[in-house]
């Protein structure tokens, strides 16, 4: 399309997303020129001028200005601190179970009662996702037991909040239940040990327990994460709970996002076979230093710091502990602090889990939040968000 093409004074509003008077204040500024034309009484406008005055004003604004606040009485960060229901998390995820931190979530109520699900619910997920191709992560089991859940549940459209609090520890205990077994019978009954199960082969200690619990805690939420959004825009078209999950599950699995885990165990390798410096030094030539630093968190990520102690507890061997210190030190001469993803991919390495085990651990731990969530989103009008697009094509032409 020619850029002398003529645009008229609506069209020129349809395309900056602003009043046809505003129009008139860009040109009374000099931001836009106007044409005048031969034969008629109106104003029109170059398309290319109006294109290079999109390309600054668009550029600055914030695309989601007719979207609904989403607002939450669930997570705050503040003061550099998370915390759930007003309760700092870094303070609680040490000693406090995980199975009572997600009802904490769901209910404000702090119970630390087992999470069960049906036996035949459990099994049904588990042959579904072994179907699945052998070189399938441990992750890509996840939607599908999540898929089988929601078929096996005939309730799974009351969208009632006792409805959804209710299903809510039966779709944990399933997602983590359904996955194959890598060691010996768990010591007890709490997610965290049924967990361990999945990720490891190695006898669980207590202290790998109470840092994988910790693990838990400290990644059941973050408010508003690029997951949880998902989730809820799902909730908001009435998707049942386990839909929203879905939901939450494929953004999780961007590289950006939830799997960034594996970069990090990844890194903490090449530390350990070439150094700390060489590592950090191969992840800037690749675009980046996963497992530091977090812009919500400038001082440091309290959760990062707080898994790090437990870490710090368990019987490491000596290769691993130097490579992880190192790496941390290093880090720190460019101001940069080890994150919650670091944490949790130092536990993978100290307790003999593989690569996949951070992103599970995870997406375990924030469908804890991600139901939280929907249950907020279901007190909301329906349908309620609707983004405008910003359109940048080219204007319509009549026929």
């Amino acid at each position: 399309m020619s850029e002398d093409q003529l645009l008229t004074t609506n069209e020129v509003a349809h395309r900056l997303r602003i009043k046809p008077e505003t129009v008139y204040a860009y040109v009374s500024r000099g931001l836009l020129d106007r044409v005048k034309v031969s034969g008629e009484r109106i104003s029109r406008f170059r398309l290319a001028d109006v294109e290079r005055l999109a390309s600054r004003t668009q550029a600055t604004r914030p695309e989601r200005d007719a979207a609904p606040a989403m607002r939450t009485a669930t997570t705050l960060i503040a003061y550099g601190r998370l915390h759930y229901r007003g309760l700092d998390v870094a303070k609680l995820a040490p000693g406090t179970p995980f199975e009572e931190i997600a009802r904490w979530l769901w209910a404000g109520e702090r119970r630390p009662e087992p999470f069960v699900a049906a036996a035949e619910t459990v099994e049904r997920a588990r042959r579904a996702s072994d179907h699945l191709p052998a070189q399938a992560r441990l992750f890509d089991r996840l939607p599908v037991i999540v898929a089988v859940a929601a078929a096996m549940d005939p309730l799974r459209f009351d969208l009632a909040p006792a409805t959804v609090t209710a299903l809510a520890p039966a779709l944990l205990s399933t997602m983590v239940d359904a996955l194959p077994t890598a060691g010996e019978a768990a010591p007890d009954d709490s997610l965290a040990a049924r967990l361990w199960l999945r990720l490891t082969d190695l006898p669980a200690s207590v202290a790998g327990l109470r840092a994988l619990n910790a693990a838990l805690v400290l990644l059941a939420d973050h408010d508003l994460a690029a997951s949880t959004i998902a989730v809820r825009v799902a909730a908001s078209t009435r998707a049942n709970p386990y839909a929203s999950v879905l939901a939450g599950l494929g953004a999780l699995d961007g590289p950006m996002h939830g799997a960034v885990g594996t970069s990090v165990y990844r890194m903490i390798e090449a530390a350990l076979r070439d150094g700390a410096p060489a590592a950090i030094a191969e992840c800037f030539r690749n675009g980046g230093l996963p497992g530091f630093g977090h812009s919500l968190y400038p001082a440091g990520d309290p959760r990062g710091a707080a898994l790090l102690d437990l870490v710090a507890e368990l019987p490491i061997e000596g290769e691993l502990r130097r490579a992880v210190d190192d790496l941390v030190a290093t880090a720190a001469r460019r101001a940069a602090l080890p994150n919650v993803d670091f944490a949790v991919a130092a536990l993978a390495h100290a307790t003999g889990m593989g690569p996949a085990a951070g992103e599970v651990i995870f997406a375990i731990a924030r469908t804890a939040g991600w139901i939280a969530h929907v249950i907020e989103e279901y007190a909301q009008p329906a349908n309620r968000f609707r983004w405008n697009s910003g359109y940048t094509g080219p204007p319509p032409v009549s026929a």
